[in-house]
Protein backbone atom coordinates (compact mmCIF):
# COMPACT_ATOMS: atom_id res chain seq x y z
CA UNK A 1 0.00 0.00 0.00
CA UNK A 2 2.81 2.06 0.60
CA UNK A 3 4.53 1.61 -2.56
CA UNK A 4 1.36 2.22 -4.20
CA UNK A 5 0.40 5.52 -1.98
CA UNK A 6 4.45 6.77 -3.42
CA UNK A 7 3.69 6.18 -6.93
CA UNK A 8 0.51 7.76 -7.28
CA UNK A 9 1.76 10.66 -5.64
CA UNK A 10 4.55 10.47 -8.24
CA UNK A 11 2.15 9.85 -11.20
CA UNK A 12 0.29 12.75 -9.72
CA UNK A 13 3.03 15.20 -9.76
CA UNK A 14 4.19 14.28 -13.11
CA UNK A 15 0.76 14.78 -14.32
CA UNK A 16 0.50 17.90 -12.71
CA UNK A 17 3.99 19.54 -14.17
CA UNK A 18 3.08 18.82 -17.58
CA UNK A 19 -0.54 20.63 -17.10
CA UNK A 20 1.48 23.75 -15.92
CA UNK A 21 4.31 23.25 -18.26
CA UNK A 22 1.70 22.85 -21.33
CA UNK A 23 -1.07 25.30 -20.13
CA UNK A 24 0.97 28.12 -18.07
CA UNK A 25 -1.17 30.76 -18.56
CA UNK A 26 -4.74 28.98 -18.25
CA UNK A 27 -3.34 27.39 -14.77
CA UNK A 28 -3.45 29.35 -11.32
CA UNK A 29 0.04 29.48 -9.24
CA UNK A 30 2.70 26.20 -9.78
CA UNK A 31 2.65 25.22 -6.33
CA UNK A 32 -1.53 25.24 -6.15
CA UNK A 33 -1.11 22.63 -9.25
CA UNK A 34 1.34 20.45 -8.01
CA UNK A 35 -0.29 19.82 -4.60
CA UNK A 36 -3.64 19.06 -6.35
CA UNK A 37 -1.91 16.94 -8.64
CA UNK A 38 0.17 15.08 -6.02
CA UNK A 39 -3.52 15.14 -3.63
CA UNK A 40 -5.56 13.73 -5.68
CA UNK A 41 -3.41 11.04 -7.27
CA UNK A 42 -3.00 9.75 -3.20
CA UNK A 43 -6.70 10.23 -2.92
CA UNK A 44 -7.30 8.62 -5.90
CA UNK A 45 -5.48 5.62 -5.50
CA UNK A 46 -7.16 5.68 -1.34
CA UNK A 47 -10.53 5.24 -3.27
CA UNK A 48 -9.54 2.87 -6.39
CA UNK A 49 -7.74 0.48 -3.55
CA UNK A 50 -10.62 0.84 -0.98
CA UNK A 51 -13.12 -0.06 -4.26
CA UNK A 52 -11.43 -3.23 -5.66
CA UNK A 53 -9.38 -4.45 -2.95
CA UNK A 54 -5.94 -5.23 -2.30
CA UNK A 55 -3.86 -7.15 -5.35
CA UNK A 56 -4.57 -4.99 -7.71
CA UNK A 57 -1.53 -2.30 -7.97
CA UNK A 58 -1.86 -1.28 -11.68
CA UNK A 59 -5.59 -0.73 -11.54
CA UNK A 60 -4.73 1.31 -8.25
CA UNK A 61 -2.39 3.52 -10.38
CA UNK A 62 -5.28 4.08 -13.16
CA UNK A 63 -7.68 4.96 -10.71
CA UNK A 64 -5.24 7.81 -9.24
CA UNK A 65 -4.20 8.87 -12.99
CA UNK A 66 -7.73 9.45 -13.33
CA UNK A 67 -8.79 11.12 -9.92
CA UNK A 68 -5.37 13.84 -10.30
CA UNK A 69 -6.58 14.54 -13.60
CA UNK A 70 -9.87 15.48 -12.93
CA UNK A 71 -8.84 17.45 -10.16
CA UNK A 72 -6.39 19.24 -12.27
CA UNK A 73 -8.59 20.08 -14.92
CA UNK A 74 -10.90 21.81 -12.05
CA UNK A 75 -8.26 24.63 -12.38
CA UNK A 76 -7.71 24.86 -15.39
CA UNK A 77 -9.18 28.90 -16.17
CA UNK A 78 -10.98 30.31 -19.50
CA UNK A 79 -8.64 31.84 -22.21
CA UNK A 80 -7.90 35.12 -21.77
CA UNK A 81 -8.35 35.97 -25.21
CA UNK A 82 -10.80 38.78 -26.82
CA UNK A 83 -14.41 38.13 -27.21
CA UNK A 84 -16.50 39.21 -28.98
CA UNK A 85 -19.92 41.05 -27.69
CA UNK A 86 -22.85 41.20 -29.75
CA UNK A 87 -26.13 42.96 -29.13
CA UNK A 88 -29.22 40.59 -27.84
CA UNK A 89 -30.61 40.66 -31.46
CA UNK A 90 -27.23 38.96 -32.82
CA UNK A 91 -27.20 42.02 -35.27
CA UNK A 92 -24.00 44.67 -35.75
CA UNK A 93 -23.65 47.18 -32.60
CA UNK A 94 -22.41 49.87 -35.17
CA UNK A 95 -25.70 51.84 -36.00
Amino acid sequence: MYLEALGSALLGLVLAWAAVRRLPDRMPGRGLVLVTGALGGVFGALVTHGAIGPGHPFATLVGAVAVAAVLLSLLIRPRAARRLRRSATGRSATV
